[in-house]
């Protein structure tokens, strides 16, 4: 495919986006259909899609509408693209911009449309991050590193380095967390690299596993991943300390790969359903990585940006209230119940914390911190909730 074919193909997609399909639907059904397409074309349309997806507001902007043709000629301007070379109307190219799409486009605003926010979450956005948040909102508008986590009960980060780099991977250190690589070069040979098929290392955002590292681990401590998703936090536990390991989310169905991914990294893990975890209590340390609104992770899902309304905003903030309240049950005298969102929200982190802990006087909060998306990972938060 020519590189204006690339751009014919992200218009389609971002046209059934707008229409309402989620990305990863669209991105594969144009897969599906295109089987003419090379890897590294379907490669370079998924990028062009969801780097019109991170700006969203910003590109319809500048390309004079929010349609697929508007959002691309928004970032063929954005990138200093002349739009006449990809709009030719030849092969497979998208047809000739007419005139009137030639002198539409503005400069956006400054503020929410500039910085890619909804106008509603602005103000909670710059209340939250202060001066900080023209800074967050912009690294948000690009692509997010790569990270691995070296499973350091198999190997050594600097082993890991190597044996990443006889495969293609080019990684360095990153200081966010003693088990963090970061990729710079080779990022889509991982998959196939030997280290991460035998479970030496394992994809996993540095923040996240910051907050594992955080974690007061001891030997023989019975540990629950209450809301384990698909189980990164809970391998990174396991590795860490010889532990009693159990997991649960409210979708059993999304741990479903959990035991694999386990067994891959030398690890055991028992998996608990409904009242499994009550039986199975009381643990000395519950982890409650909670559902919230991924502000901290909108590069990775950019879609989750534009689909939070205050409403789900509100509702994600009960929930959270709900699974700390739920979870302080599990705890064992004198154990720990620690809290951690991808969120930049002060709504979701430090406001939920304050929340618990009026309702529940007899715990303390022993350590909090954040995580900020300018530091070169996702955007986390993380608390450490004991018993007084």
């Amino acid at each position: 495919m020519t590189p204006a074919a690339r751009l014919a193909a992200a218009i389609d997609i971002l046209d059934q986006i707008t229409a309402g399909t989620p990305a990863e639907q669209a991105l594969t059904g144009w897969a599906r259909h295109s089987r003419f397409a090379g890897s590294k074309d379907r490669a370079a349309v998924r990028d062009h899609v969801f780097d019109v997806l991170r700006a969203r507001r910003s590109l319809a902007a500048l390309g004079g509408a929010a349609t697929g043709r508007g959002l691309v000629l928004g970032l063929c301007r954005r990138d200093g693209i002349d739009p006449a070379t990809m709009f030719t109307g030849e092969g497979h190219a998208p047809a000739p911009l007419a005139a009137e799409e030639l002198a539409a486009g503005h400069p956006p605003a400054p503020g929410a449309e500039a910085m890619d926010i909804p106008d509603w979450l602005w103000p909670e956005f710059t209340a939250s991050l202060g001066d900080r948040a023209e800074a967050a909102a912009q690294v948000l508008q690009s692509r997010a590193p790569v990270h691995l986590r070296v499973n350091l009960a198999k190997v050594s980060r600097q082993e890991a380095l190597a044996a990443l780099a006889a495969d293609g991977v080019i990684t360095q250190p990153h200081p966010a967390a003693e088990t963090a690589l970061e990729v710079t070069e080779g990022a889509r040979a991982i998959r196939n690299a030997a280290a991460y098929l035998d479970g030496r290392v394992e994809l996993q955002d540095a923040a996240s596993q910051a907050v594992v590292e955080a974690l007061p681990l001891q030997e023989g401590m019975r540990v629950l991943d209450y809301c384990a998703g698909g189980g990164g936090k809970t391998l990174a536990l396991g590795a860490r300390a010889r532990l009693a390991l159990f997991a649960h989310d409210a979708a059993p169905r999304r741990m479903r790969d959990l035991p694999a991914r386990a067994e891959r990294a030398g690890l055991k893990v028992s998996l608990l359903e409904g009242d499994e975890v009550d039986r199975k209590a009381p643990y000395d340390l519950v982890l409650c990585d909670v559902p919230c609104s991924g502000s901290g992770s909108w590069r990775r899902a950019p879609e989750g940006k534009w689909l939070l309304t205050p409403e789900g905003l509100d509702q994600l903030n009960v929930t959270q209230d709900q699974i700390l309240d739920r979870a302080a049950g599990l705890v064992a005298p004198g154990g720990m119940l620690a809290y951690a969102t991808c969120s930049q929200l002060d709504r979701e982190n430090g406001q939920r914390i304050d929340a618990f802990l009026a309702r529940h006087p007899g715990w303390r909060c022993a350590w909090r911190r954040s995580w900020p998306v300018e530091g070169g990972t996702d955007g986390f938060f993380s608390a450490h909730l004991t018993r007084e």
